[in-house]
């Protein structure tokens, strides 16, 4: 069961309109959908240091992208999940998104597997990295 998650109210923005707010309400309720309480650290660790680049992160990719039609959040999740371990320097994000595709119905053994293809893509240290990332995930949260 994915946790409720309030949103805190916007920061006033300039030049804010009905649209952004929208955005923003959209962007929430993805984020609660897919990240949880995981997504919710990662807004609240930017409070004290960029509070409005916490605004944009809930806007642009929760609020615009993640609630676009065309990909379901499952496949969403793969292409993130394979994208951040090709990059090889996001553990912290690949974590948040590894738990995010275990919230939106991937299996584990599903989430290993795309790190394993990695392996031919982007490497064998990337596929490792993100392989262990995996396993912290899967110790923190029981089956």
């Amino acid at each position: 069961m994915t946790p409720t998650i309030n949103a805190p109210a916007p920061r006033p923005t300039p030049n804010a309109d009905s649209d952004t707010n929208a955005r923003y309400a959209a962007g929430w309720a993805a984020l609660a959908r897919i990240d949880g309480e995981a997504g919710t650290r990662v807004v609240d660790q930017l409070s004290d240091i960029a509070p409005d680049f916490g605004r944009l992160l809930i806007e642009f990719p929760f609020g615009d992208i993640y609630t676009r039609p065309g990909l379901d959040l499952r496949l969403r999740e793969v292409a993130t999940i394979a994208a951040l371990a090709a990059l090889g320097n996001a553990a912290p994000q690949l974590k948040v998104h590894i738990e995010a595709g275990l919230n939106v119905g991937l299996s584990r053994e599903e989430i290993i597997e795309i790190l394993m293809q990695m392996a031919v893509y982007a490497g064998f240290p990337a596929a490792l990295n993100g392989l262990f990332a995996a396993r912290e995930v899967f110790v923190a949260r029981p089956a």
